[in-house]
């Protein structure tokens, strides 16, 4: 089914549209149409299924933007999820005027979240405790609540929230939604759903992600200030010929093209862009006139180019729906391929989650040292020479060396030496 099929406002089309999107996934393919007929729902579905956009889309579609006060409340088990979400969610409503979404979590500053609670919000997306204590505080009045969504809902269980999660349930009118997502559905979940549930369509779709043998994935655990040298050093050890490098955000997009551009050859597509800029550049990737893409993930959606040897993941990607999506443009047609992933120490926890979904083993591994990429340089430098002298006339150079009065291992030691410092 394509999204054009359903049954929701233009707005809402044309934002997922621009987003990239126009097949519905299995998941969403189940679950937006029950949604949208206002039942309630138990989604048993992998991360990366796409189960974000499947309660974003019925959620956002009961939103009276007149009324200031939150409207629709998803639950989460940790911080990073919950911001992924909001993102997710502000780009499914971005045609939607004055929509307010609020990811509400443990470690910002309370302040700022009250702040902008006390203005109106529409939608609130928050970790269990970050949202009792909200409440508790007088900050968060859940009375006009017609949507709650429970995302990774056994994740939440086994960090110890069910009692926050009844606790907010509770206090939201009886009348209300309630959309339960979770990869697995054990006896607790069984007995939430039971309990706070009406009559829940259930929907289970089995996870069939099948990852690329082919592909050699590697991982980079780094400081954060180390990450660009580190890409540079990898760009020079594998002797790259195509690669597309990934990033999460514009501003990252720029700053290593920016970098690289001294020493490669490279250029950049980012959501900003206007389609006939992004199609000058990919012409560019594609005719050879520059061997290093660097990409966010919107504006490489639907790339299809054949002969990428390396794929990098200069930020984590946001989860394993998009790794898969990233290194899958390596390894075409039966070739093999490397996915370098670039790991600093805040991105650990979503790595982790990754590589816990990923069904090929992701190898840790550290940057190659100077001295072992001047060894490779060498080592291809002289295949290189050996292939010419199998393959071409080489008389008259040998004429020229003979004429040169001097050791033949001296010389050609000094004639690999001025190409490597070149």
């Amino acid at each position: 089914m394509n999204f054009d099929e359903l049954n929701i406002s233009d707005d809402i089309k044309r934002a997922i549209d621009e987003m990239g999107f126009k097949k519905l996934t299995p998941i969403q393919e189940s679950a937006i149409p029950e949604a949208l007929k206002g039942n309630d729902l138990i989604g048993q579905a992998q991360t990366g299924s796409g189960k974000t956009l499947a309660f974003a889309v019925p959620i956002l579609e009961k939103i009276f933007i007149p009324d200031r006060s939150p409207q629709a409340i998803v639950l989460c088990p940790t911080r990073e999820l919950c911001m992924q979400v909001a993102s997710e969610i502000e780009k499914t409503g971005s045609k939607i005027k004055k929509l307010k979404v609020l990811a509400v979590y443990g470690g910002q500053p309370i302040g700022k979240q009250t702040r902008v609670l006390k203005k109106g919000v529409h939608v609130v997306v928050g970790t269990p405790g970050r949202v009792i204590d909200h409440i508790e505080r007088g900050n968060l009045e859940l009375i006009g609540i017609e949507s709650v969504v429970l995302d990774e809902a056994d994740e939440m269980l086994e960090m110890g929230f069910r009692e926050d999660i009844e606790t907010i349930l509770a206090k939201t009118p009886h009348q209300r939604q309630t959309l339960l997502f979770s990869a697995t559905i054990p006896k607790e979940i069984q007995n939430i759903a039971q309990k706070y549930q009406k009559n829940p369509k259930s929907i289970r779709i089995s996870d069939k992600r099948q990852n690329i043998p082919k592909i050699t994935q590697y991982a980079f655990k780094c400081d954060i200030k180390d990450k660009f040298n580190g890409l540079a050093r990898l760009l020079e050890a594998y002797d790259v010929k195509l690669a597309l490098v990934f990033c999460n955000t514009k501003k990252s997009v720029n700053f290593v093209r920016k970098h690289l551009k001294d020493d490669f050859k490279v250029d950049s597509i980012h959501g900003d862009m206007t389609q006939q800029a992004r199609d000058k550049v990919m012409n560019k990737f594609r005719n050879g006139n520059i061997n290093i893409l660097v990409a966010t993930d919107v504006a490489a959606r639907g790339l299809d180019i054949d002969n990428v040897d390396v794929i990098i993941n200069y930020d984590v990607p946001q989860n394993i729906e998009d790794y898969i999506h990233r290194i899958g443009r390596t390894a075409r047609a039966g070739k093999k391929g490397f996915a370098f992933t670039l790991v600093s120490k805040d991105e650990i926890a979503r790595f982790n989650n990754i590589r816990k979904a990923n069904n090929v083993k992701i190898i840790e591994k550290e940057f190659p040292t100077l001295e072992e990429i001047e060894s490779i340089k060498i080592k291809k430098l002289l295949n290189d020479a050996k292939s010419l002298i199998s393959d071409d006339n080489l008389d008259n150079y040998k004429k020229m060396i003979n004429n040169a009065e001097c050791n033949n291992l001296e010389l050609a030691s000094a004639l690999l030496k001025m190409l490597m410092e070149k």
